[in-house]
């Protein structure tokens, strides 16, 4: 029976697999727990690179993938792909993050830390440093950036849209939902860029602004740790930040570390505008606020 013929009666992707991990050889045993595990590594790498990351074959990959009764890899991903898009409550999220701790503050604390440290970690690979050389070169390109994040992303693309104006960058936040997000496309034109924060599932204001950029030619910089297989096709680079365990509240610590990598990134890229703004910056708080006027960049001759 394949998978797919038992899906309605095993509940989730997790249970699936366990289901049938005992009747697995030792490393296919092993890559199940890290199809489990890894599940933004599983959605987002090829065959090849999710046996590097699990330090087994390709061959190992594809063939835990069947013995678990899927047809291919493929077939693996679409089912886990499905479940993440049918996201749990947020209440259902925490329940599922306070289990993973011991239930006092330390407890808390350290659990908090290690997620993080797993994003960071991620931040560290070489693909995620190409993917962000590239990105940083089509922001630096634009005419104009536009940061898109709504929900808890949105304060993030009003940080992100605030210090890029700061060091000399025209940026717009597009971080209104509903029709209220209407009137921040009307700023979006050719020659522009869009960073994106979007999760699954595929809401309509990430379809509309992917349709949009698509018709004035504007590449899209996606970061998320679900979305990417869905759009691939409408984005010119994806930046896989994992926010914790899949299912678990959502953490987002290493998107917010990206977001201040791309300001120090931008500013080497246009270093002499860089300045010269954040001089301008101090100037215009010298004519409110006095005490101001003694600060500035003071840049080293």
């Amino acid at each position: 029976m394949t998978m797919d013929a038992r899906s309605q009666s095993q509940p989730n992707f997790d249970a699936r697999i366990l289901a049938a991990i005992e009747g697995l050889a030792p490393a296919e045993q092993r890559m199940a727990r890290f199809f489990i595990d890894q599940k933004q590594a599983v959605l987002l790498n090829s065959a090849a690179q999710i046996a590097e990351l699990a330090g087994a074959s390709d061959a190992t990959v594809v063939r835990t993938a069947r013995a678990l009764g899927f047809e291919s890899l493929s077939a693996l991903r679409a089912a886990l792909l499905s479940e993440l898009t049918g996201a749990p409550s947020p209440g259902n999220r925490l329940e599922r993050t306070l289990a993973e701790t011991d239930g006092d503050a330390a407890g808390i604390l350290h659990h908090v830390i290690g997620t993080h440290e797993n994003a960071l970690d991620v931040l560290k690979h070489p693909e995620i440093a190409a993917s962000f050389a590239r990105a940083i070169d089509i922001l630096a390109g634009a005419n104009k950036r536009h940061v898109f994040g709504i929900g808890p992303s949105g304060a993030m693309a009003d940080y992100a849209s605030l210090q890029f104006n700061r060091i000399g960058l025209p940026t717009y936040p597009l971080s209104t939902s509903g029709i209220a997000l209407a009137d921040r496309l009307l700023w979006l034109g050719k020659g522009d860029a869009v960073l994106m924060m979007a999760y699954a599932p595929l809401y309509r204001e990430v379809e509309v602004v992917l349709n949009q950029a698509g018709q004035h030619e504007v590449p899209v910089i996606l970061i998320s740790d679900d979305l990417g297989p869905l759009i691939s096709d409408k984005v010119a680079e994806i930046l896989p930040i994992p926010r914790g365990r899949a299912d678990h509240l959502a953490m987002h610590a290493g998107t917010m570390v990206l977001i201040e990598a791309m300001i120090v990134g931008l500013a080497a890229h246009r270093r002499d505008a860089a300045f010269d703004s954040l001089d301008h910056l101090s100037t215009l708080r010298g004519s409110i606020d006095k005490a101001w006027s003694k600060r500035g960049t003071k840049r080293k001759k």
